[in-house]
């Protein structure tokens, strides 16, 4: 009877120590797979209306410099439309959009890409021109009725809409016809538009031909222009975006430590000279850091582009924004 009562207590310790070692020892979940080493970038290059850092980079070589550490390859693809390049970002043949207006990447987002404001590239208003020619067209107010030409749905639009509600009016009291900047001024100067969207080099272009500037952002937007990626390039590559950004920093360090090299940079790249780019360069802020002012224009840029049936889908702007630092 004893030797069976111990036989009984032997085999409940065993059977005890049995389940609590599987109890204790809980299989490991699968691991995550991590993303392929990144072989090439792609980043785009836009250097209009005045983008001294990204000028900066190329002459200097920053960027490409930076990765080659990693053995990755930047390419730097020139897709100058907001549009083309929120598009791109999508079908996966953009990495990283260094110079996207606000407003595309809101429609882009509305529309349901997954696109994401990692930084900010510049703000600047005074950039932004409503120019004419007509002396008797004093204010904004004087536009009533006027053949109004540059780009749709940008930034420049978006000025002309705020410019046009100062004073009482619409984008419906004005003749707009779509076109570029370059056709908007030369609409303008062969007198075929009373006032032209500008900005950028095509101001001083439109100054010396005998047009002045009626009113600019100053006052009325922001003109926050954005850094932006896709959603899933920055799951994937969340160091290499953080880098870009690092590297990106670095030409703005350097171009304000070196004005007068990062000018010279700029007057060859544009074919400007260096006194032109040292009159347009103050209008410029490329402070990458995202402020609660930037996201206040943002949402201002969603309500001009709603106001104005182009876009359909209203979107909490703060799901846009995933700032690297």
């Amino acid at each position: 009877m004893k030797r069976k009562f111990l036989a009984l207590l032997l085999t409940l310790i065993t059977i005890t120590a049995v389940l609590a070692g599987c109890g204790g020892s809980a299989p490991k979940a699968p691991e995550k797979k991590a993303a392929a080493p990144l072989k090439e970038l792609k980043v785009t290059y836009v250097k209009a209306p005045l983008n001294i850092p990204s000028i900066v980079d190329k002459a200097n070589q920053t960027i490409v410099k930076g990765f080659e550490k990693d053995g990755t390859k930047v390419t730097f693809p020139e897709i100058t439309s907001g549009a083309k390049q929120t598009e791109a970002l999508a079908a996966g043949s953009l990495d990283i959009a260094s110079c996207l207006g606000g407003t595309s990447a809101i429609l882009a987002a509305s529309n349901g890409a997954d696109v994401k404001v990692v930084g900010i590239y510049s703000r600047a208003p005074k950039a932004f021109n409503i120019m004419v020619k007509d002396p008797a067209i004093k204010t904004a107010a004087d536009l009533k009725g006027k053949r109004v030409a540059g780009p749709k749905g940008t930034i420049l639009h978006q000025v002309l809409a705020a410019a046009l509600a100062k004073e009482k009016l619409s984008l419906k009291d004005v003749e707009f016809r779509s076109v570029g900047i370059p056709a908007g001024v030369n609409a303008l100067l062969s007198g075929e538009a009373d006032a032209a969207l500008v900005a950028g080099a095509e101001v001083l272009r439109a100054q010396r031909a005998g047009a002045r500037v009626l009113a600019n952002g100053d006052g009325l937007v922001n003109a926050t222009i954005v850094v932006g990626v896709s959603g899933k390039f920055l799951k994937e590559h969340p160091d290499a975006v953080k880098k870009y950004m690092a590297l990106h920093q670095e030409s703005i360090d350097f171009m304000k430590k070196n004005p007068d090299k990062a000018f010279e940079f700029t007057a060859k790249e544009t074919g400007l000279s260096t006194d032109d780019v040292k009159l347009m360069a103050p209008w410029y802020d490329f402070t990458t850091a995202i402020t609660d002012k930037d996201l206040k224009d943002l949402e201002e840029t969603q309500e001009f582009l709603l106001a104005n049936d182009m876009q359909k889908k209203k979107i909490d702007i703060k799901t846009m924004i995933a700032e690297v630092k």
